[in-house]
């Protein structure tokens, strides 16, 4: 079981302190949200950012590119510090491409749907990604609230990952607070990306250790499935 913070819902006034009191809490993985304005309507930050911040923390940079054009942004964001980077389904034809691309540049891999795209997009992509990430909140903007008709998406995804053998991470973002990563994780989850859910809490190390206990509730199995080096693997 992986925990997540996103920086999409930090000070961004204290990217530095912010980051370091991430490191402190005892979640495995930083989540970072790229947002170029055309993907999606948001725009958020770039590799400086992540340049900038890749010091003050050894744990493990996971990179979502919410992007039109993700093929720019690859080295870029490899030379500032990311671990893994995400793409999105809904690219097409470039998602492939893409996957290789990323593979090719020693990078872990994900890939990615929005609410309103079919679970079944996904499949082509199963047996060459180290994780899946369901989105559970139309991406563009932090703050939203959890789409309930995503979890079928979650208990498929869950269901081709048993019935193949397959051992990708499922990651779940938007909308994850204590209640709805309990449901999640029913559901399959094993990753969850959690902004406000975690970064409003005064004590992020202690908002982190409850939505690991609450996850760990809901599902006894993902108490064995921790991730204490830069690696996706889950076992």
């Amino acid at each position: 079981m992986i925990i997540a913070p996103s920086l999409l819902a930090c000070d961004y006034g204290r990217f530095a302190d912010e980051t370091k009191r991430f490191d402190r809490s005892g979640a495995e993985w930083l989540h970072l949200d790229i947002m170029d304005g055309h993907f999606v309507e948001n725009i958020s930050f770039g590799p400086g950012v992540v340049k900038q911040i890749r010091p003050l923390t050894k744990r493990f940079f996971d990179v979502h590119l919410m992007c039109s054009k993700p093929e720019v942004l690859l080295e870029p964001f490899k030379q500032a510090g990311a671990d893994s980077l995400t793409i999105h389904t809904e690219l097409g034809d470039r998602a492939m491409e893409l996957i290789w691309k990323i593979r090719s540049m020693g990078m872990k891999v994900g890939i990615a749907v929005n609410p309103p795209t079919s679970v079944k997009e996904l499949e082509p992509y199963l047996g060459k990604v180290d994780l899946v990430l369901v989105m559970t909140v139309n991406p563009g903007f932090g703050g939203q609230s959890f789409i309930d008709e995503t979890l079928p998406k979650i208990q498929q995804v869950a269901e081709w990952r048993r019935a193949r053998g397959l051992k990708f991470n499922i990651q779940v973002d938007g909308g994850i607070k204590f209640d709805t990563a309990a449901e999640c994780a029913r559901a399959g989850a094993d990753t969850f990306v959690s902004g406000s859910g975690l970064f409003a809490h005064r004590n992020l190390k202690q908002a982190v250790t409850k939505m690991r206990r609450i996850v760990q509730a809901s599902d006894p199995a993902l108490a064995d499935l921790q991730c204490d080096k830069p690696s996706l693997a889950l076992a």
